[in-house]
């Protein structure tokens, strides 16, 4: 074996483990616009503050930084809506509170040092949002 064998073969392995990362965060992030858009789908049309298929948005690096803003809280006012017009006031905000502390933290991720702090924030807000919206989205009927 020639010296540069072992370079080459370290390479491709930081290679391959930088792709099946990227493959595995692709994949949650699909996860987690699925569950959305499940939510919103089962909101009745005329309640929805979004359409379901614009959840997938965020699966675009960047964007989703922003458009967390119009997917998060949205979908808790879809949900809100909902609960109103059927006189439930058992449900409180429907979480809207934290899915705009998960898009704050998710923006704030982005300042070095702070990053470190609010990415985790973000990563705690994030679950507890999809638990909460995804009891809410089992208290509406399925059509």
């Amino acid at each position: 074996m020639m010296p540069f064998d072992k370079d080459i073969i370290a390479g491709l392995s930081i290679l391959a483990l930088v792709g099946i990362s990227i493959l595995v965060s692709l994949a949650i992030h699909a996860f987690i616009c699925y569950l959305l858009y499940r939510c919103y789908d089962r909101i009745p049309p005329q309640f929805r503050r979004q359409q379901p298929a614009m959840v997938w948005l965020l699966m675009i690096p960047c964007f989703a930084i922003v458009w967390n803003f119009f997917v998060y809280p949205p979908l808790s006012k879809s949900f809100k809506a909902y609960f109103d017009s059927i006189n439930r006031t058992d449900v409180g905000d429907c979480q809207e509170s934290i899915g705009l502390a998960y898009s704050i933290c998710g923006v704030a991720s982005l300042v070095p040092y702070l990053g470190c702090l609010t990415g985790v924030g973000a990563l705690v807000l994030l679950i507890i949002y999809l638990i909460k919206t995804n009891d809410l989205k089992n208290q509406i009927p399925a059509v």
